[in-house]
């Protein structure tokens, strides 16, 4: 039981690299999705596990064995290796748990925020212009959907280019990218290893957006530099907004305009079969073991209460 458990506290450091390879196989709107439903599958599979290992540890206790009426408390291979293996889940968990908590409360507070000064300004359509020297653009969700832009952005950018980074915010809403973005947010907070995969869910995020305001416009080389142009004015400042915000100002952007300068993404159906077949086995691999190893504490209890003879 214990070594299945385990398993799905291993796999997803293989998420990491594996993610970023798909985003260079699959297209940005396939990795976007593929990438994040792995993402799920693996952060549900370690925190079930991490229950697992907890309850493990407290039903060896004889007082949480009495409380969940165990006939004698449960028994296991070896207490040298179970007891410090459930203390540290219970330390991941409450970490974790933490952690989502303090993220979740900062992130509703900067959306309302957010929110709360979009609603205030005047709107053409669903644009709405902040007057602020910070040049800044972001897709802001609810309802409606808004795209925000500071007066500082717009005096950065020409028309034509303008309207190039309105055509990225709006894919942004229109593909619905800020729950991805949360997704992979709350998913950081379940496992270390699904940290760096956080960032490979906003790139794609990103890319789809480019590849479809390219689309939209009708030109990637106007596309590329309106967001080249952008992030440059944007530069380093960190602007008070939502982090599930998607922006086209984000992540590598020198990467981002190299694929816009390059030709459109073409579809490679034996490399994206293949990338699509590795996240599936990592993610039926950590589910399966994660699965067994609480069908086998569960089966570890009944025999403990008494229901089962071994």
């Amino acid at each position: 039981m214990i070594l299945l458990l385990t398993v799905p506290l291993l796999v997803p450091f293989v998420l990491g690299p594996l993610a970023r390879r798909c985003l260079d196989r699959l297209t940005p709107v396939a990795a976007l999705w593929s990438v994040t439903l792995a993402l799920v599958v693996l952060a549900g599979a370690s925190v079930a596990a991490l229950g697992a290992l907890v309850l493990t540890g407290l039903l060896k206790v004889p007082l949480f064995a009495g409380l969940g009426d165990l006939v004698h408390p449960l028994r296991t291979a070896s207490d040298l290796v179970v007891l410090p293996v459930a203390a540290a889940a219970t330390g991941a968990l409450t970490l974790g748990a933490w952690t989502v908590v303090r993220s979740a409360a900062r992130q509703l507070r900067a959306f309302r925020s957010a929110r709360s000064q979009a609603d205030r300004r005047p709107t053409a359509g669903d644009l709405c212009v902040i007057e602020s020297p910070h040049p800044d653009a972001y897709a802001l969700p609810g309802r409606p959907h808004r795209i925000v832009v500071t007066t500082a952005m717009l005096r950065s950018l020409g028309a034509d280019e303008r309207e190039a980074l309105f055509a990225h915010e709006r894919a942004h809403n229109a593909g619905g990218h800020h729950r991805f973005l949360v997704v992979a947010e709350l998913a950081a907070h379940c496992h270390p290893g699904l940290r760096p995969v956080r960032a490979t869910v906003a790139l794609a995020a990103e890319r789809a957006a480019d590849e479809a305001a390219a689309v939209a416009v009708g030109d990637r080389r106007l596309t590329a530099r309106a967001i080249a142009r952008a992030a440059l004015a944007a530069g380093e400042a960190r602007p008070e907004r939502p982090g599930f915000t998607p922006a086209a100002t984000t992540g590598p952007v020198p990467r981002r305009v190299a694929a816009l300068l390059a030709a459109a993404p073409r579809h490679r159906p034996r490399a994206a079969a293949w990338a699509a077949l590795l996240l599936t086995a990592c993610a039926a691999v950590s589910a399966g073991t994660s699965g067994a190893g609480v069908v086998s504490f569960h089966h570890e209890v009944e025999v403990a209460q008494g229901e089962e003879a071994r």
